[in-house]
């Protein structure tokens, strides 16, 4: 019997795997999730996927249960004879400690890979990896999908008359300047010292930013402490105006107070994760066609690259 396709889904990104179906075409494929008193769960795929190549979508934010709700869902969908299984990752948590950058800490990104693997993944596919050299800690085809596809058509539909492009830290450099090079305009570098984690000690602006529109590029925005300081900072040396694009929108602690007070005109988020609260300058756009058509693309076995903006140069 030939394979075909079932896009199931874990609890914490059904809102996500709804949208894709729909643009897929197909039916979200049924699970049931049983809880047991002391906290413990169980899923349960309700129809056969018996010779299927089976998709299952489940970001790991936070709470760890998430994390291990996609592991058991992939076991279960392994166990019963699925063909391949793609393990459909938007927001890859933990991409954050992708090494070890003081004694005795662990390697966490290593560690969930290893635990995906042992699950019995064929392939990954996520988006804006923290660190994309995480790819290499799968033993197996990871498709490492980038939000420039949807964040580029939405800034050229804003027309700014003195587009500049920015990096909140030296290291988002790489990704910002991706963007610098395809819109043909300069980049500015915010660099910042920190005392510990989501805690900064200063932060100065490195490049022109007088009488510019600046759009500040960055993977994710946990706590915004940085982001509202850069937008901040950006204002204070006459930036016209500050806006932000970042993938994914942890917006943990107080970020959304520190972005409704903030310089930034807006902030554009993907719905990789789920936006917690209604705000005034945070933006939503999904990425439930793009995930769809990379699906399409990786099961009849045809190149992904034609989905994903150049951002080498500037297409004509």
């Amino acid at each position: 019997m030939a394979s075909h396709v079932k896009i199931l889904s874990g609890s914490a990104s059904r809102y996500l795997a709804e949208k894709i179906a729909v643009s897929y075409g197909a039916a979200l494929g049924d699970i049931t999730v049983s809880k047991f008193s002391d906290g413990e769960f169980q899923p349960s795929i309700d129809e056969t996927v018996r010779g299927c190549d089976v998709f299952v979508i489940q970001s790991t934010f936070a709470p760890t249960d998430n994390l291990f709700e996609l592991l058991m869902i992939i076991d279960a969908a392994k166990r019963a004879s699925a063909h391949y299984i793609t393990a459909v990752i938007p927001y890859f948590g933990f991409s954050r400690q992708d090494r070890k950058d003081k004694p005795r800490v662990p390697i966490a990104s290593k560690l969930v890979a290893n635990l995906l693997m042992a699950s019995g993944i064929t392939r990954v596919m996520t988006m804006d990896l923290h660190a994309p050299q995480i790819q290499g800690f799968f033993d197996v085809p990871v498709d490492h999908l980038e939000a420039n596809s949807i964040f580029v058509p939405y800034i050229e539909s804003l027309k700014l008359p003195n587009l500049t492009i920015a990096a909140p830290d030296m290291g988002g450099t790489h990704r910002a300047i991706s963007y610098a090079k395809y819109f043909n305009v300069d980049m500015v570098v915010c660099d910042k010292h920190r005392k510990r984690a989501n805690e900064i000690e200063s932060m100065t602006v490195i490049g022109d930013v007088e009488g510019k529109d600046i759009v500040i590029i960055d993977d994710l925005v946990d706590t915004a402490g940085t982001l509202t300081k850069a937008a901040g900072l950006l204002a204070e040396k006459g930036a016209s105006s500050v806006r932000a694009f970042c993938t994914h929108p942890v917006l943990s602690g107080q970020a959304y107070e520190r972005i409704a007070k903030s310089k930034l005109t807006e902030l554009v988020v993907c719905d990789t994760m789920p936006v917690k609260k209604d705000a005034a300058k945070i933006k939503v756009l999904s990425v439930a066609d793009l995930f769809a058509r990379v699906i399409k693309r990786v099961y009849s076995y045809e190149s992904i690259s034609p989905l994903f903006v150049n951002t080498k140069s500037k297409q004509s």
